[in-house]
Formats: C-alpha cells, sequence, structure tokens
C-alpha cells in the first residue's frame, strides 16, 4: 500500500497564561508601558526616526526585568515555556542553557504594521500578549520554503493548516506565542482603534562563561 509521510515540520508553540495571574498582571504591564512611552525619551526619538507607528522599546532599552519588577515576573512566566518548547524540539543542546537576552515592550498604534523579518541571532523568540483590543491584527507566520517553491500553484483554501504558505493567529490577552527564530513573520496593520499591546523576547544559547 502506498503512504504518505509528513516531514519538515514548522512548530509554533501556543499557551495561555492563567487568568488568576495575567489579569493583574496585564494591567500592570499596560500601566508600565504607558509609562514607558511617555517618559523613554530614546525610545520615542528611535520610533520617530524609524517611522514605527506608535512605541517600541526595542531600539533603547534591554534591561527591562531589571528596571521594572512587573517585567522580571513576566520573564519567570515564560521562562518554563520556553523550556518545554526546546525539548520538544528535541535539540542537541550540549549541556548549554538558555538565556533570555533581549525583552521589549510594543504598543502598535492603529494602522500599524510590522512587516516580515526574522530574529538573527536567537534561538527562540516569542511574544506575550497583553491587550488586543477589538479589530487588532493577528500575527502571520510564512512557510519557510516559500522562497523555493518556483513554479509550484498556490493550495487551495480548504487545504489543511500544515499545506497552507502563511497561518495566522488571532492572539488573545494572556496568550503566548513561542517559535525559532528563523521563521519569518509579520503583523499587519492594526485595524483597531487603540493600540495593540505585546512584549516580545528573543532566548539565546548562553555562553561557557555566562551559564557558570
Amino acid at each position: 500500500m502506498p503512504t504518505l509521510t509528513r516531514y519538515f515540520a514548522t512548530p509554533i508553540y501556543e499557551a495561555a497564561l492563567p487568568p488568576v495571574t495575567t489579569g493583574a498582571l496585564n494591567r500592570r504591564l499596560a500601566a508600565s508601558i504607558a509609562a514607558l512611552a511617555r517618559d523613554d525619551g530614546a525610545g520615542i526619538a528611535w520610533c520617530r526616526e524609524n517611522a514605527y507607528p506608535g512605541y517600541t522599546s526595542y531600539g533603547s532599552l534591554n534591561d527591562l526585568a531589571w528596571r521594572d519588577p512587573v517585567f522580571a515576573e513576566l520573564e519567570s512566566l515564560i521562562a518554563p515555556h520556553v523550556r518545554r518548547f526546546v525539548r520538544a524540539l528535541a535539540l542537541e543542546m550540549r549541556g548549554r542553557t538558555l538565556l533570555c537576552d533581549s525583552l521589549w515592550v510594543n504598543a502598535l498604534a492603529a494602522g500599524g504594521a510590522h512587516s516580515g523579518h526574522i530574529h538573527p541571532g536567537s534561538l527562540i523568540s516569542g511574544t506575550y500578549y497583553v491587550a488586543i483590543p477589538k479589530g487588532a491584527s493577528a500575527i502571520r507566520f510564512e512557510d519557510p520554503r516559500l522562497g523555493l517553491m518556483m513554479a509550484a500553484p498556490p493550495p487551495r483554501a480548504t487545504a489543511p493548516a500544515a499545506r497552507q504558505r502563511f497561518i495566522a493567529r488571532a492572539p488573545r490577552p494572556g496568550s503566548l506565542l513561542l517559535w525559532e527564530s528563523w521563521l519569518r513573520h509579520e503583523v499587519p496593520a492594526n485595524g483597531a482603534k487603540s493600540p495593540r499591546l505585546s512584549v516580545s523576547f528573543n532566548y539565546a544559547l548562553a555562553d561557557k562563561e555566562t551559564a557558570r
């Protein structure tokens, strides 16, 4: 009998942090994001120079977990999920550990978008969602083989998700998404009237000195 075997899967990890935790946590995160968007002069200048629609601390602050306990708390909630995801990926870690080497906030304004990109130099990337107003855009992931498909016709609209070229995930407040950092992704234009609030981060392999 013929067999059809599926290879080269591209996993995306999705979890919802406990509502009993995320209700108060998200309110504190939203307040901290608002304060950063008001007071982070370097970040405001970076957003202006790079035409970022709203506010992000990506270009200005790399020590949020040290500056504000709410980000340290969030990082502690994320870390077990990252470890679980890495175990599921069956990577040969050779005793090396992971380090959250960057964490930044995003307040994507109405009509704002993030064009397609990857996160070079990292192993795992992800986003935690703080506030997703009605009409806010999803995150969209691209099939990493897309540039190699040449003359292949597009899949039918009814094709299974594993056969689609793009997959969109509409997050909710309190949800966490993780993916391998080489996976290209984007955020289409935010259709909400208020900012879409999230916290993004990268995990990299710690060098031996850091791991000690």
